[in-house]
């Protein structure tokens, strides 16, 4: 089975390729090279759909991950309306992959959605949804409520995505994806002692929030690529949005719905790695 991954250097990109690429053949659309020695790159800007096209000929599936990052003023949070470069880049090139895919017959579409499609929820109850017994799960049936011009742009995948399946195109997979780093400093051990070189107080509140959120959010690498090959294996969704996160004890992100319509079965639990006290 050929796997498009559409921007796939990045840290779910290498994930993907880090722990199945020995089960499909991958190929990188990106202006990139990929880093995994097994991973075929095709350089493409997304938003160029001449230049992109001929490339989903052949493939069975695709993971779209590609994006322009937003300037640091825009970034996912910031709960600001606002026009920008970036923001149409990212709108192009969305509506651009899901029309190759759907023009070249592609099985399945997987979109590197975000938890910020949502984000709402967490921004209106913090710091106290970073503790254990909030009392909030946020699941695949609320009301979508992005936090920032980066979220909306995470809506409007999911609607094109939706779109397609039902006039017949890819099976569409939105993953709500929390977060997930590099392969060098992954776990939420390494990311407090990121903070700390980076001269945070291990002792502030603004500290203890931060590790809390990363312990909630985390997502670690291999339940990152398993939760993406249980859609690439599925023969039963439309169109269907799940949540990319482990099996945290804090974690706000339903997973039961991956569970039972996916078979998601994370094996990683952010409390394996134990930073603060209580």
């Amino acid at each position: 089975m050929t796997v498009l991954l559409t921007g796939g250097s990045g840290p779910v990109g290498t994930a993907i390729a880090d722990h199945l690429s020995d089960r499909y053949e991958l190929v990188n659309l990106d202006i990139r090279s990929h880093p995994h020695p097994d991973v075929r790159t095709v350089e493409a800007d997304a938003t160029d759909y001449d230049a992109i096209r001929p490339h989903f000929e052949d493939v069975d599936d695709v993971v779209h991950l590609t994006r322009v990052r937003f300037p640091e003023e825009e970034k996912a949070g910031g709960q600001t309306a606002g026009w920008s470069k970036e923001l149409a880049a990212n709108l192009e090139s969305t509506a651009n992959v899901f029309r190759a895919a759907s023009e070249a017959g592609v099985d399945r579409f997987v979109f590197g959605s975000s938890n910020h499609v949502v984000g709402m929820y967490e921004y209106l109850n913090k710091p106290e949804i970073y503790y254990p017994d909030f009392g909030l799960t946020v699941d695949h049936t609320v009301p979508v409520r992005p936090d920032s011009m980066y979220g909306v742009w995470k809506v409007y995948g999911e609607a094109i995505g939706r779109m397609c399946a039902a006039a017949g195109g890819p099976r569409f997979y939105g993953l709500r994806i929390c977060n997930v780093t590099g392969p060098d400093r992954e776990t939420p051990v390494d990311y407090a002692e990121r903070l700390v070189e980076e001269g945070a107080d291990p002792d502030s509140a603004e500290f203890e929030h931060s590790v809390r959120r990363k312990q909630a959010m985390w997502h670690s690498r291999r339940d990152l690529a398993h939760l993406v090959d249980c859609c690439l294996r599925d023969e039963s969704v439309t169109a269907d949005v799940f949540y990319g996160v482990s099996d945290n004890p804090t974690r706000w992100f339903d997973i039961e719905h991956a569970r039972d319509v996916l078979g998601y079965d994370p094996q990683d639990d952010a409390s394996d790695w134990p930073v603060l006290d209580g």
